[in-house]
């Protein structure tokens, strides 16, 4: 079983107060879409190609290795990213763990 998947099976959606809380905690992620399709979403920008596709690539690591996968769109020099859990028609605590997962990926810390 991957490291994820009985964590998912207790996922709760989020109120909108842990919501707003959450994304508090965030850098430059927001609120999009409403009732079972709300999501959060960050647009993360490149220099291009190459460097979107291997920012592609780290996410698909970290979905796949979470067991929670994010709707993409990409572009030559930009990619969204747009987590919510289909399984609580809302947002969960692990759409914020990836979230933070995939922001650590470009943390100059």
């Amino acid at each position: 079983m991957k490291e994820n998947q009985s964590a998912a099976r207790n996922n709760k959606a989020l109120s909108a107060t842990q919501i707003i809380a959450q994304l508090a905690l965030l850098n430059d992620w927001k609120l999009v879409g409403d009732g079972p399709d709300v999501a959060i979403e960050k647009t993360f920008r490149f220099p291009g190609f190459l460097e979107t596709m291997a920012f592609v690539n780290a996410v698909a690591f970290i979905a796949h290795s979470r067991d929670h996968h994010p709707e993409l769109q990409v572009h030559y020099s930009r990619c969204s990213v747009r987590w919510n859990t289909h399984d609580v028609q809302g947002i969960s605590v692990a759409d914020f763990d990836c979230a933070a997962r995939v922001e650590a990926l470009l943390s100059s810390d």
